[in-house]
């Protein structure tokens, strides 16, 4: 059986290596330049080199975006820096501009190419037509249904693979073609810098009444009526794999490392229970609660099922919900004395009940029984950012495994 493909953002090469331990079988990076997420660290070449090279010895695949609509400035520059991706030996580039397709091919021809969900590709002979034009995958639009996935996947090319999003945020905006950033901040969303107006709140001024704000109401509940939900299908893996998908996407470049390695970990386990048995697999809640222990916002199916109604809006506020804390990442661990070097990433405590994941292994809950400084002292706080410490696991940890604590702990001020 062909497996589908779980393909996880990364920001930045830490994220890219968690992705790809926690259970990616590809991550997708934007270079510095002709990414849709220019605010996010993104890579330099020397890091893309790193990665690459980081998920190639791993057996995964590097895809790099280059899914801004260009404008003419833009393409000045485009043709030195294909070639450089070129000889990087990336697995392929994501894009969405028939012009900068043309460039691809002139100037790397050699480049795998799949079109951007940026592209709108709503109906199958929209998948058709890219396949003629040299693309080997389309990444669908949002707005299809699982029905509609599984007409454009027995309509197409056997060699044409599809690609979508199963996790993540939703724009409110027809597959992220969106122009209110432009008006409200002077930030092309489709150039990369989208400053999220769908987040803000909003009132109505009457023309005659200048400085009279009323509220516009959904209902009593608030004023976020462009906050789209975010969308999750972790409960849905075998019918997202039998509508014919070859990749599930969760979407997250400027997401954190613990939300990347918690995301991915999850819908890791959910993918190989599906794989190991088959038609026996039953959905287990507590992936969803794992998720759930990441920053997120209440969750939706999006267009998988049935148009999107009232109900897939968060009206109250555009915070996202945080339950959890990243405490520490394990660099090291002693068989022997059973101590893990850890690097602190917030606050913790001697005596917070911590739980701690990996890549290979089911949670566990442990206290912080004591705490030592990269001196070897005893210490009731490590409260410096990035600060090496020790800590005592109560069982075997390994390099990237994760410490976390439920932000409800009274010692947390």
């Amino acid at each position: 059986m062909d497996k589908v493909e779980l393909l996880a953002p990364a920001g930045d090469l830490e994220r890219l290596k968690m992705a790809i331990i926690y259970g990616a079988d590809a991550v997708y990076i934007g270079g510095q330049q002709f990414g849709l997420r220019a605010s996010a660290r993104n890579f330099s070449f020397e890091d893309m080199e790193k990665g690459i090279e980081f998920a190639h010895e791993r057996g995964k695949k590097v895809y790099v975006t280059l899914n801004i609509i260009p404008h003419n400035e833009d393409l000045q520059e485009l043709p030195a820096y294909l070639q450089k991706l070129s000889a990087m030996k990336i697995d392929a580039l994501i894009l969405s501009d028939p012009g900068t397709l043309m460039y691809v091919q002139e100037h790397a021809p050699n480049l795998e190419i799949h079109l951007s969900t940026q592209a709108n590709n709503t109906n199958y002979m929209s998948a058709v037509f890219w396949h003629k034009q040299g693309i080997k995958r389309v990444i669908l639009a949002r707005e299809l249904s699982l029905e509609e996935i599984k007409e454009i996947h027995d309509k197409i090319p056997q060699d044409l693979e599809l690609e979508a999003f199963v996790h993540g945020a939703m724009c409110i905006s027809y597959s992220g073609r969106c122009l209110l950033s432009n008006y409200m901040a002077n930030r092309d969303a489709n150039r990369g810098e989208c400053a999220h107006p769908c987040r803000w709140k909003y009132y109505l001024v009457e023309e005659k009444r200048p400085g009279e704000y009323f509220p516009v109401v959904e209902d009593e509940k608030g004023t976020y009526f462009y906050n789209s939900k975010d969308l999750c299908m972790i409960e849905h893996i075998p019918e997202l794999i039998q509508s014919g998908l070859s990749s599930l996407k969760i979407e997250g470049r400027m997401k954190s490392v613990y939300y990347v390695a918690t995301i991915v970990g999850a819908y890791r386990r959910a993918l190989d229970t599906y794989y190991q048995i088959g038609d026996a697999y039953v959905y287990k809640p507590e992936w969803l609660e794992e998720i759930k222990k990441a920053s997120h916002r209440d969750f939706t199916t999006g267009f998988y099922f049935n148009k999107p109604d009232e109900n897939e809006q968060v009206y109250e506020n555009s915070s996202y919900i945080r339950e959890y804390d990243f405490v520490g990442l394990v660099l090291d661990y002693d068989p022997e004395t059973r101590i893990a070097t850890i690097e602190q990433r917030n606050r913790i405590f001697q005596g917070d009940v911590i739980e701690v994941i990996g890549p290979d292994i089911d949670m566990f809950t442990q206290t912080v029984d004591k705490l030592w400084n990269n001196k070897d002292e005893e210490i009731e706080v490590a409260p410096h950012p990035q600060q090496i410490i020790k800590v005592q696991m109560a069982q075997p940890v390994g390099q990237y495994y994760i410490l976390r604590k439920d932000r409800k702990d009274d010692s947390v001020e």
